[in-house]
């Protein structure tokens, strides 16, 4: 039995009074797609957030690979020292709702940064990563242009392959595809999927129910702070045990969720 790659355990955060996550507890296994999916303020992006120490926890620990990091401070949690939380954080890539490229740098130079910068790669071994990655994405024909001359589904295809570049252990999703016009959706879970297809370890935010069913190994529903129920596709989506499972997944599919 192969340990696994993230281990959550008895994660909590509060924002004031408000309890945001609630003593959650989950596993990842290598090469794992993990969707979470819940209504607004369930706690799914904090989660996300505290995996990478966008936000700190309040209690509880996070392992990722061979890093742990425990928080037993509750409102006092500090984040570690620069060189720690730098090392912690190259586990993991994030991708956001919004795609946060630097305007004034083109593409290239958007995937390059990241490398050249925080891992000290020379330009040379960056820009052929950066090349490699937008011709995974489907842009590298795009390389010499700047963000506002991309739609929406191309900025967001940059922003996986800004991700990508520090080679990651996990991609985490919040909701990469809910500021896309509808038609521009669909290339930007393409690219995703082809991701998890190649093995890539990935947890996701998202509201997309038919491709959580299609390319998720296990589906964490959240409510409130906690996980409600957590299992395959086939379970979770199709066959809900919860009430609050079938309620929520009746806004998309009717009664047959």
């Amino acid at each position: 039995m192969t340990s696994p790659i993230i281990s959550i355990n008895n994660l909590k955060k509060s924002f004031g009074q408000l309890s945001v996550l609630k003593d959650v507890s989950l596993e990842v296994n290598k090469a794992e797609v993990v969707a979470l999916l819940g209504p607004s303020g369930s706690g799914k992006s904090t989660l996300l957030r505290c995996l990478n120490l966008l936000t700190v926890p309040d209690g509880g620990s996070i392992q990722i690979n061979d890093n742990t990091m425990t928080f037993t401070n509750g409102k006092h949690s500090k984040l570690p020292k620069d060189k720690a939380l730098a090392q912690f954080r190259a586990n993991t890539g994030m991708v956001f709702q919004q795609f946060n490229l630097f305007p004034h740098m083109s593409v290239l130079r958007n995937v390059m940064e990241g490398p050249v910068t925080v891992k000290k790669m020379p330009k040379a071994q960056a820009e052929a990563l950066a090349l490699k990655l937008l011709g995974k994405v489907g842009l590298a024909d795009r390389a010499d242009y700047y963000p506002d001359m991309l739609s929406g589904g191309q900025k967001q295809r940059v922003a996986i392959a800004r991700a990508l570049a520090m080679e990651p252990a996990v991609m985490l999703f919040d909701e990469a595809t809910s500021a896309l016009d509808p038609e521009l959706v669909g290339e930007v879970l393409g690219v995703m999927k082809s991701l998890a297809s190649e093995g890539m370890t990935m947890i996701l935010v998202t509201h997309e129910i038919a491709f959580a069913r299609e390319v998720a190994d296990k589906v964490v529903f959240m409510r409130d702070g906690v996980v409600v129920e957590a299992g395959p596709p086939s379970i979770v989506i199709d066959n809900p045990k919860c009430d609050a499972t079938r309620s929520f997944l009746s806004h998309f599919y009717g009664n047959n969720a």
